[in-house]
C-alpha cells in the first residue's frame, strides 16, 4: 500500500453510478476504482477484483474466509448499506480487517417504501392499476389503513421509523423483537406481542429482521396458514427470511390476500411465475436506494475509509 494513496475498490453498482459519490471518493483516494460496468461480483470474480485492494466499499457481496484469504492486502471493508449478514465478522477480526459500518443510515428510505406498500395494498391501488392497463375497469377500493392492526417483526432502526410514520394513521401496532424494547413501546404506544399473535391478528405484517439462523424461513407454510385470509405480508429485510415457495403457494391459494416484497432468496430472482402473481407486488431491492439514502450510505463508507487511512498514515 502506498501510505498516502491506498488502492480503494468499489463493488457496489449503485455507489459506482452516482457521480457525486465517485467524485468525492476520488477526491480522497485518487487511485480508487469503481464498478462502472455494473458487474454483480461473486466468488472468484470478486476475489480477483479485490485481490490488490487496500480497502473496499462493499454492497451486498459476501465477505468470507475464501475472499479474505485471496485478498491479503485488504485492511478495511466499508459497508455501503446496513446489513452485515454477508460479512464474516469473526474471520475479519481474526485477520485484522476493519469493518466500517453505521446502522440505520438508510432507515427513512426503507420505511417510506414500506408505508407506500401498506397504502397501495390496503387501498388495492396496485392491482386495480394493473387491471386498468389491461383495459378492465374494476372499482374495488380496498380498505383504509387508518385504524388497522399492523404487526412489526424487528423493531430496530427501520421498525422504529415505521412506527413514527404510522402515527397519523392511528394503527394498532404490535411489535416483536429479540431485544428489550419496552421503553420505546411505552413511549410510542406499541403493544409487545409474540410472533404467533402478530401472525393471527395483524391486517398487515412488516418484516425488519437480519438474515440469521434464527430468522431463516421465519415465514413458512405454517405461518401463512395462521394468518388472516385478508392479511398482507411486506418484506423489505432479507429474502431468506421468507420461504419463497411457501409464499408462492399461499398467494396462489389465496391463503393470504397478498404481499409486497423488495428482497428475494436469490437476486435478481428468476421465478417468473412467482413474480407475475396478481396479488404480489415486487420491487428490485430498492428499499434503501432512495437518492438521499444512497448519498448517506456512500458518504458514510467514504468517512470510514478516510478515518482509517488517515489514522494509519500518521
Amino acid at each position: 500500500m502506498e501510505a498516502s494513496n491506498p488502492l480503494i475498490k468499489v463493488t457496489s453498482p449503485s455507489f459506482s453510478r452516482h457521480p457525486d459519490l465517485v467524485r468525492s471518493l476520488r477526491d480522497h483516494f485518487p487511485r480508487a476504482v469503481v464498478n462502472s460496468d455494473g458487474i454483480r461480483f461473486q466468488g472468484e470474480a470478486l476475489q480477483d477484483y479485490l485481490a490488490d485492494a487496500d480497502g473496499a466499499i462493499i454492497g451486498l457481496e459476501r465477505v468470507d474466509v475464501p475472499l479474505l484469504d485471496a485478498c491479503p492486502k485488504l485492511r478495511i471493508v466499508a459497508k455501503f448499506g446496513v446489513g452485515l449478514d454477508a460479512i464474516d465478522l469473526k474471520a475479519c477480526k481474526a485477520r485484522g480487517v476493519t469493518i466500517g459500518w453505521r446502522g440505520g443510515v438508510n432507515r427513512r428510505s426503507v420505511s417510506e417504501l414500506v408505508l407506500s406498500f401498506m397504502l397501495g395494498l390496503a387501498r388495492n391501488s396496485f392491482q386495480t392499476a394493473r387491471l386498468m392497463r389491461q383495459g378492465e375497469w374494476r372499482k374495488e377500493g380496498g380498505f383504509q389503513l387508518t385504524g388497522k392492526t399492523v404487526g412489526i417483526i424487528g423493531v430496530g432502526h427501520v421498525g422504529k421509523d415505521l412506527v413514527q410514520l404510522l402515527k397519523p394513521f392511528d394503527c394498532r401496532i404490535l411489535g416483536n423483537d429479540i431485544l428489550d424494547m419496552n421503553e420505546f413501546y411505552q413511549e410510542h404506544g406499541v403493544i409487545e406481542a409474540e410472533k404467533a399473535e402478530i401472525y393471527t391478528r395483524s391486517d398487515l405484517i412488516s418484516l425488519h429482521v437480519p438474515a440469521t439462523p434464527l430468522t431463516h424461513h421465519l415465514m413458512d407454510a405454517s405461518v401463512f396458514k395462521s394468518m388472516k385470509s385478508s392479511a398482507f405480508l411486506i418484506n423489505t429485510s432479507r429474502g431468506e427470511v421468507v420461504e419463497q415457495q411457501a409464499l408462492k403457494r399461499a398467494l396462489m391459494n389465496r391463503q393470504i390476500a397478498g404481499a409486497a416484497i423488495d428482497v428475494y432468496q436469490s437476486e435478481p430472482p428468476n421465478d417468473k411465475e412467482f413474480l407475475t402473481l396478481p396479488n404480489l407486488v415486487c420491487t428490485p431491492h430498492i428499499g434503501g436506494n432512495a437518492n438521499e439514502a444512497v448519498l448517506a450510505m456512500g458518504r458514510s463508507a467514504i468517512d470510514f475509509l478516510d478515518a482509517y487511512f488517515g489514522a494509519t498514515s500518521v
